[in-house]
Order: structure tokens, then sequence, then C-alpha cells
């Protein structure tokens, strides 16, 4: 490739060379016809294609795909890491669950050994114990299942606000315009295929 641009330019000076001593001869030239036809201007416009495309391909290459792979990998890693957290919420949850079984069944045996000795006093006593860790387990496993909730709804939002924005890059990637309902809708559709 070097020896490419070496030979262009080299053709380019001779030609630049030829055409400054016809002039101090006093040749000239009538130009007709469009410029960038001239034949003897070709060395020269193929020279500075290759370097208008070479920078181009540079600046591609080194600057605009890295930026754009880092933020599909930080897209990524915010998605899995949500999923992650929602995952260990369910686990959170279901512990809280068999703790609730556990306490629920320790306080039915204390019970029965209890209303054994002095029966109507202990069972005000444990009726009151057992609303107050039902409300107490209810609430935080209400609590549980709405923190799930939104880190659910979270991901598929932001899984459906990269894919949005993934598809308008490629399609102006691929020298297309952008229409962000038609985007929308696609991606919209494919979700609901994904999730069902």
């Amino acid at each position: 490739m070097i020896s490419l641009l070496q030979e262009a330019a080299h053709t380019a000076a001779e030609h630049t060379e030829s055409v400054a001593s016809s002039i101090a001869h006093g040749e000239t030239e009538t130009a007709t016809g469009l410029p960038q036809l001239d034949l003897t201007t070709f060395a020269n416009q193929i020279f500075w294609l290759i370097v208008t495309m070479l920078v181009l391909y540079w600046v591609v290459a080194k600057i605009a795909l890295p930026r754009i792979g880092a933020v599909l990998s930080d897209r990524q890693g915010a998605m899995t890491g949500d999923l992650m957290a929602a995952e260990e919420f369910k686990l959170k949850a279901k512990e809280a669950e068999a703790a609730y079984d556990k306490a629920l069944a320790d306080a039915r045996a204390e019970a029965g050994k209890i209303v054994a000795a002095n029966r109507a006093e202990i069972q005000k006593e444990l009726d009151a114990a057992i609303a107050h860790a039902d409300a107490e387990i209810s609430a935080r496993a209400a609590e549980s299942e709405k923190r799930i909730r939104e880190i659910r709804d979270s991901a598929d939002t932001d899984a459906r606000e990269v894919a949005r924005d993934v598809a308008a890059e490629l399609v102006r990637s691929f020298g297309g315009t952008v229409d962000q309902a038609a985007v929308d809708q696609a991606v919209d559709s494919r979700m609901k295929g994904a999730l069902q």
C-alpha cells in the first residue's frame, strides 16, 4: 500500500514538473470538459482519494467503533447487574418465606406447650405475636416483590432503550435516515415476541 502511495506521489510530481516546464516554454493547453475527467490530473486525484480514505478509515476504526463498543459494553453490564440484583432479591424473598414458615412452626409448637399450662392468657399473646409476624413478613414480602418488579421493569426498559439506540445507530451507519417511530415499533414487536 505504501508503494502505491509512493508511486502515486511520484507520478503526481512528474506531472507537475511537465506542466511547469510546458508553461515555462510558453505552451498553453486549452481545457475543455469537466476538470475531474482531465486525464492529466488523474494521478493527483487518485493520490488524494487514497489519503482521504486512509484518514477516514483510521477515524472510524480508532475513534468511532471503540466508543460504540464501550457504550454497548456498559449497557450490557448494567443489565446484567440489574438481573443479578433481581435474582438476589428473589432469593431473599424465598429465605424470608422459609424463615417465616420456620418461625410459624416454632411458634405453634411453643404455643401447644404453653396452652397446656395457661391456655386463655397465652392464646391472646400468641394471636398478637402471629398477627405482628404476619404483618411484618407480608410487608417485607410485598416490598421485596415490589423491588423485584421495579428491577424487572427497569431491565426491560433499559433493554428496549439499548435496542432502539443500537437499531438507530445501525441504520445511521448504513447510511439511512432514522425513522424513530419505525425503530420503536420494530423493537417493541421484537421484544414482545421474545418475552412470549
